[in-house]
């Protein structure tokens, strides 16, 4: 009996007869990055579950002495927190109708290729993440916030250890609903600055002429309206991080001001014939390409290379589906909690759906849409019928209809990031990227030329 190659998250004991099949499954699960176990019969399988906490048991039917649906019953029984999945290798597929009726979850037939494989055992732990949720369990949560364990969140986890060891500059890119500010918030909590302030700034929702005095805060009489002093946001940060989020949205006046600031480490307020020198570490973000808009001459290039010294790229949901049903199981307990709700079954459909649809709105799409679902649930669950329309029709083979225009194509995609946030307008802005105002006219209905 072969012990796990590696402490990896998911665990699954492989039980068969056949080494050669041992093999396959092993080498196949290992490639993608499963932990994996092998007995070669039920009685060294059992030794494995009383000694080993494992997620999914991928085992044979017809095994000689003890079968493997024996082995069914005894997980069933005795491990309830485990998925089973069955191999059959005749064509006749009563056994493994048994099987399912005694709790496996699914079951594949030999020969299986790769994909058909790896199918199953996703399928099974997708299921496993929501039920383990709805039962109270607990989702991979890092100490970063961040939830997942595929290779581009390892990636991801990795920048965030090195950011947080120093106190450089950092860049952080990633499409609108990414979690750059979670990623922001893990290096500062994570690194020396830890116990000082974390001040965010969101620089596209201040309008031009106020950013200057939020940021840098402003003198008695500095204005009219001003009749005291106020401190600004990098004052506040005083020996913390502070977090410009949407860098891209901000002027060219007061790019020049940032880069100064960036330069001598100091800031003036508003109205103050002296400046003041601050002890603030910078981490800046955007979900717009920064060199191509200094390439077009809308961002100051000196001031996109003093803020890029450490670069980290926060990837799309749809580079990271393997994570998606445990933020699936996270936001459905959390939900369920703050609602007070039970947890509704969503149905392998539903998981399935979830994992073709390419999320334009990312993990903040997602976790809009399952507090809907948490919401509207009834008693029988949540299937694809609940989904959001746009997310149905994209389950098709279907490609894009090349016959609309582009104002179509814009005036559709608007409309179905408004269902997925159930018409809330703040929500939908953030999603799609852009502000409030620029939603509104987006939504008004075109003039009569």
């Amino acid at each position: 009996m072969k012990q796990p190659k590696r402490n990896n998250h998911w665990r699954i004991l492989a039980v068969d007869d056949s080494q050669s099949t041992l093999e396959i499954i092993d080498r196949n699960l290992s490639a993608a990055d499963y932990t994996v176990l092998t007995a070669n019969c039920v009685t060294d399988a059992i030794t494995t579950l009383e000694r080993t906490d494992v997620d999914l048991v991928v085992t044979d039917i017809r095994m000689p002495r003890i079968s493997g649906l024996d082995l069914v019953r005894h997980v069933r029984q005795n491990h309830k927190r485990a998925q089973i999945l069955v191999i059959t290798g005749y064509p006749n597929v009563d056994g493994a109708v048994t099987a399912l009726k005694d709790g496996a979850l699914d079951y594949i037939r030999k020969p299986f290729t790769e994909e058909e494989l790896l199918q199953a055992v996703q399928r099974a732990i997708d299921r496993l993440c929501v039920d383990r949720a709805a039962s109270g369990g607990t989702p991979l949560v890092h100490k970063t916030g961040l939830i997942g364990n595929s290779r581009p969140i390892e990636r991801l986890l990795t920048q965030i250890d090195r950011a947080s060891k120093t106190s450089a500059t950092a860049l952080i890119s990633g499409e609108s609903g990414t979690g750059k500010e979670l990623v922001a918030r893990a290096i500062h909590y994570n690194s020396p600055r830890s116990a000082a302030p974390f001040v965010a700034v969101n620089c596209g929702a201040i309008p031009h002429d106020l950013l200057e005095s939020e940021l840098f805060g402003h003198v008695r009489g500095a204005f009219t309206g001003a009749t005291e002093a106020r401190a600004g946001f990098f004052l506040t940060a005083e020996g913390g991080t502070i977090f410009l989020d949407e860098i891209g949205e901000t002027s060219p006046a007061m790019q020049v001001k940032l880069l100064r600031v960036l330069q001598d480490k100091e800031v003036r307020m508003v109205g103050a014939s002296r400046a003041r020198t601050v002890d603030i570490r910078i981490i800046a973000a955007t979900n717009r390409d920064l060199s191509q808009l200094v390439a077009t001459g809308r961002f100051r290039e000196d001031l996109f290379f003093r803020l890029n010294v450490l670069e980290i790229r926060v990837p799309p949901l749809r580079e990271r589906a393997d994570d998606i049903s445990e933020l699936v199981a996270h936001f459905v307990d959390k939900f369920s909690q703050e609602l007070d709700c039970p947890a509704p079954h969503l149905s392998d459909h539903v998981l399935g759906a979830f994992r073709r649809y390419t999320w334009p709105g990312n993990v903040r799409e997602l976790e809009n849409l399952v507090q809907r679902l948490v919401v509207m649930a009834d008693a029988d669950g949540v299937d694809v019928a609940d989904l959001p329309a746009q997310m149905r029709y994209s389950l098709g083979d279907a490609g894009p209809d090349l016959t609309r225009t582009l104002a179509e194509a814009e005036a559709s995609y608007i409309k179905a990031v408004l269902q997925s946030v159930n018409g809330n307008k703040t929500q939908a802005a953030k999603v799609l990227g852009i502000d409030r105002k620029t939603l509104r006219a987006k939504l008004e209905p075109a003039k009569p030329s």
